[in-house]
């Protein structure tokens, strides 16, 4: 059996506003791990950064928004061996401070095609999605209705 690396920690952030009621923000990602596939922003836990600065860092570097109200959402264990990849993604929520900036601007243009709001009811189909956002919807969590709680896929 061939030693793989370790699992990383990678956090999602359900980006929610008053100005898109029921939507999240998604892009479509370039680059090595699904590429051409949708994600919600985020990234790579850094050294004692909690989930919630995680999610705001990575929110405000990708889009320039800033949130407020961010909290744990839910968890999943993202493996595709064919990619070797295996994350652990912590996913929070918070929603958009319309004070600062109300819609998000592509900061990232190599790493994402551009951001889009999409109706969670209405979403996007599970095989255009990321890993870690295919397994969240098939857990079935809804990041509008759900109470903080651990799930796990």
């Amino acid at each position: 059996m061939i030693q793989r690396e370790r699992p990383k920690v990678g956090v999602g952030v359900f980006v929610m506003s008053s100005k898109h009621p029921n939507c999240v923000l998604v892009g479509r990602r370039k680059g090595l791990h699904g590429a051409g596939k949708y994600a919600l922003p985020g990234g790579h836990l850094e050294f004692g950064e909690s989930w919630e600065e995680c999610g705001q860092r990575e929110v405000e570097e990708e889009t320039g928004m800033r949130l407020v109200g961010i909290r744990y959402s839910t968890v999943v264990n993202a493996v595709v061996p064919t990619e070797n990849y295996h994350y652990i993604t912590l996913f929070v929520q918070g929603h958009v401070d319309l004070q600062h900036m109300a819609d998000p601007t592509n900061l990232e243009p190599d790493k994402c095609e551009g951001w889009n709001w999409v109706d969670w009811d209405r979403f996007l189909p599970l095989e255009d999605l990321f890993e870690p956002l295919r397994l969240v919807r098939l857990q079935g969590y809804n990041p509008f209705t759900a109470q903080t709680s651990l799930h796990l896929v």
